[in-house]
């Protein structure tokens, strides 16, 4: 019970220091690169970035007031450790906003600044999100719609959220540009969050239907050095019951298995598809 106890305060510090850390991240891409642009990352950021032009207010106190309401509501409907590190989360964004505002911007170049902008936020935020954790804002939002419509998908609300604040944008300062600016700023932080969050660790799933399945998965074995599995299908079309043998490989190893393939059976069928992560020996560990 004690190590229980131990281990899970050891994980709720690990997720405070990554969510600050991926606070200031994020602050840098937004008070250096896209505030002075007038670009938005959508979101609260996005509504924050108004207010400090119409009526300049701080945008890191404005993201602040903005997400009391949030919190206050979310404070009963949300796990403890998850409320406390998003409390952080967003108390810090604020903070280094406001802190890395009076610096001087990095670049005054819309594109370069929307580029590297979505970047830096892409990265701060897949830290903040592998550490359990968020800043707020539309995250929140989306969290607490799951919860009352848990079939809701939380990237089509953020998304919905998105797009109505980089509209505002274009209406407030008049310029399509920023909003065309802002969308391959949000588009980057987005991918950027897929690759670090998820990994660009990708594979080739093979499927080779042949009537000389067992030779051919015993050369991939000892040739190549990777297994198969045989999976029991039936032709439709002949009518005739067919050994699928599956295979996970390398990229490098696709040739070498096409040609194993094809030189036992040239009438063998083969289907290569991209795999977006393989778990297990051979392959990534977790």
């Amino acid at each position: 019970m004690y190590l229980e106890e131990k281990f899970n305060i050891k994980k709720l510090i690990l997720g405070i220091l990554g969510t600050i850390l991926g606070s200031f991240i994020m602050a840098i891409g937004v008070a250096l690169f896209l505030l002075p642009n007038q670009l938005s990352s959508g979101g609260v950021s996005g509504i924050a970035t108004i207010t400090y032009y119409l009526f300049n207010i701080p945008m890191g106190r404005m993201i602040l007031i903005i997400n009391v309401p949030l919190f206050l509501f979310s404070v009963f409907k949300i796990g403890k450790s998850f409320f406390i590190k998003s409390l952080i989360g967003t108390i810090s964004l604020s903070f280094f906003i406001d802190f890395l505002e009076s610096w001087k911007p990095v670049t005054q170049d819309r594109f370069l600044a929307c580029v590297y902008g979505g970047i830096i936020i892409g990265i701060g935020t897949a830290i903040i999100l592998k550490s359990n954790s968020s800043t707020g804002g539309s995250d929140l939002v989306s969290y607490l719609a799951k919860i009352y419509k848990p079939n809701t998908r939380n990237s089509n609300i953020i998304m919905i959220f998105d797009i109505l604040v980089v509209a505002v944008n274009i209406i407030v300062f008049r310029q399509i540009e920023i909003g065309l600016y802002s969308a391959i700023a949000i588009y980057l932080m987005g991918k950027i969050v897929d690759i670090l969050f998820e990994g660009i660790y990708f594979t080739k799933l093979i499927m080779i239907v042949s009537d000389k399945s067992e030779e051919i998965s015993k050369n991939i074995e000892e040739k190549i050095q990777r297994g198969t599995t045989g999976l029991y299908g039936k032709g439709m079309y002949t009518n005739k019951d067919k050994l699928v043998l599956m295979c996970a490989a390398s990229r490098r190893d696709v040739a070498r298995i096409k040609t194993i393939a094809r030189k036992i059976d040239p009438y063998s069928f083969i289907i290569i598809t991209n795999s977006r992560e393989v778990v297990g020996l051979g392959f990534k560990k977790t």
